[in-house]
């Protein structure tokens, strides 16, 4: 029997999420064979330009997706949030895992929180989402650019280069090093990116095969609430560069979505929530009042020409 191949990033998360998989597609059936074939996008190639002005969608799944068409490997594992809302045709999202925790982490040598930070701190982060929400509370805050993968950047952090730096409590923790965080911000404060903390599966569309395998490791309320985040996003025509956060809930049958837009300089945050069992429907409903606010307008100024 062929091994099932996953194709994955090459970064130390990302093999780590891919493990994750393989491990539990070896629990379900110890005689499987599963190898990992790691690959270089785009997103992690170019460095030294910040995300925001790379251009396109999918900067870190586009060669994966690639191989997966063409048949090179046979199933994708990548984090939610790097997920462009539109799936290439052919592929799907199979399946999505249950969540880690979802929060942004605060990571810094000297202060607890950003509120320790004294005026002028420099605060590195490559995301818009992250840098518009902060700034629209500390706007005396210096925030810089920060690319490369988590040891990178706790290394510039620890250099110097910055006073603190953002990162994904999930990721953090799933590296073994979530005493690094010194304290979470609160979703009220930084709500995360679309499908944060999640990890999903894609397969090609005609995969039987490859999808009763994979089917076994889907978490259903995951899987309910970042599709009503991915619906938001897709309604929004917003991508993993833009400053769009999401953070849906399940509670006593029912999900509950809140979303966000912000300009770049976080003097505008426009907000909107909404109730309702149709993850589509809600994602989408939660959408229109952001556009109806004035979120195209945001979105469409940081649009690659």
């Amino acid at each position: 029997m062929d091994p099932l191949r996953i194709g994955t990033r090459a970064s130390p998360l990302a093999l780590w999420q891919a493990e994750h998989v393989r491990e539990a597609l070896l629990t379900r059936d110890p005689f499987l064979s599963v190898d990992l074939v790691p690959m270089t996008t785009t997103g992690d190639r170019e460095l030294a330009v910040p995300l925001h002005q790379l251009g396109g969608k999918g900067l870190f799944v586009k060669e994966i997706e690639s191989a997966l068409l063409a048949g090179e490997v046979d199933l994708a594992v990548h984090s939610m949030k790097d997920v462009p809302a539109l799936q290439p045709e052919g592929l799907e999202l199979a399946v999505i895992l249950e969540r880690e925790d979802v929060r942004d982490a605060f990571v810094a040598a000297q202060y607890e929180n950003e509120i320790a930070l004294p005026k002028g701190a420099r605060v590195g982060s490559s995301s818009l989402r992250r840098r518009a929400q902060l700034l629209h509370r500390r706007p005396d805050l210096q925030i810089e650019d920060l690319r490369g993968n988590v040891a990178t950047r706790l290394a510039k952090l620890d250099c110097g280069d910055y006073d603190a730096i953002i990162l994904a409590a999930a990721g953090l923790k799933r590296l073994g090093m979530e005493e690094r965080i010194r304290s979470f911000f609160a979703v009220e404060d930084s709500l995360p990116a679309v499908g944060q903390g999640a990890i999903g599966i894609e397969i090609r569309a005609d995969d039987e095969k490859t999808r009763s395998l994979v089917l076994p490791l889907a978490h259903q309320e995951t899987s309910l609430c970042v599709r009503a985040e991915r619906a938001m996003n897709r309604t929004l025509g917003g991508d993993c560069r833009l400053p769009v956060a999401a953070l849906a809930r399940w509670k006593e049958g029912m999900l509950k979505l809140e979303g966000r837009v912000a300009s770049p300089d976080g003097q505008t945050v426009l907000r909107a929530e909404a109730a309702g069992s149709d993850p589509i429907a809600l994602g989408e409903q939660v959408a229109e009042d952001l556009l109806q606010q004035g979120a195209g307008k945001i979105i469409k100024e940081l649009q690659p020409a």
